[in-house]
């Protein structure tokens, strides 16, 4: 027997905060789970996604502190075209949610942007994007909270 992906989790300061994030990018989260220290979401093919309180996390290790100097898990979400990754990007941000790098075409040919939840995980919308004939901008913006040069 070999194992099976079953699931993703996520560990976070702000339950409600993190789980309101994911329901705007269509993530179906039990309302319920709002104040509690975990919750699971069941997406389709079976795989789920866990959310953990920080508290959680040091009930059974006792050692554990959020990650420092970057990510090391990035979620990603396929959008149905160029406009919906502008569409998606530019609603949670108006949410109240950081841009990180704002909508771009992407030289590997989608439609790019990374959006970063409440505890500030890079979360990533795409698009299939073919090449068009005319030139195109082929390099992100420095990242929204890049400190000005």
């Amino acid at each position: 027997m070999k194992p099976r992906f079953d699931s993703i989790g996520i560990v976070t300061a702000d339950m409600a905060a993190s789980l309101d994030f994911y329901r705007l990018l269509g993530l179906d989260v039990p309302a319920a789970g709002d104040a509690g220290p975990h919750v699971e979401a069941a997406l389709p093919g079976g795989l789920r996604v866990l959310w953990d309180t920080e508290e959680v996390m040091r009930s059974f290790d006792p050692g554990w502190t959020p990650p420092t100097g970057g990510e090391r898990t990035g979620l990603a979400f396929a959008c149905a075209s160029p406009a919906e990754v502008d569409a998606v990007h530019d609603e949670l941000v108006a949410a109240g949610h950081r841009s990180h790098l704002k909508p771009w075409d992407a030289v590997w040919g989608q439609r790019y942007a990374v959006v970063l939840d409440p505890d500030g995980i890079g979360v990533s919308l795409f698009a299939a994007n073919p090449p068009a004939d005319a030139p195109a901008d082929t390099a992100p913006d420095a990242p929204d909270d890049a400190p000005d040069a």
